[in-house]
């Protein structure tokens, strides 16, 4: 199993359309990458490592898939309508990192 996280980093006087992501955005990607997405998150920052702290990133989203090639199968084809849709709720450029999964032992 894989993830696809999806970072947007806080920066000050940046956009983030929290409402727009939550029910256009990301009801749009599911949609879109049906069957290859077997489970998503979505993390609204609110603090950093204390209390009152900004925190490092506005949003973070998360797709589990099972490959990394099932994920490209389903995004490529769609990946210009999804970025396209990036400027409708935010002006940060997503910083994006795929990770294997592991359990702790």
């Amino acid at each position: 199993m894989i993830r696809v996280s999806i970072f947007y980093p806080s920066r000050p006087g940046s956009r983030f359309d929290v409402d727009y992501y939550l029910n256009t955005h990301m009801p749009l990607v599911l949609g879109l990458l049906g069957a290859a997405v077997k489970a998503v998150s979505v993390e609204i920052g609110v603090y950093g490592g204390m209390p009152g702290q900004a925190p490092p990133f506005t949003a973070i989203c998360a797709f589990t898939c099972e490959s990394v090639e099932a994920f490209t199968a389903a995004f490529l084809p769609n990946a210009d309508v999804l970025q396209g849709d990036i400027p409708n709720y935010t002006d940060i450029a997503p910083v994006i990192q795929v990770s294997e999964i592991r359990m702790a032992q």
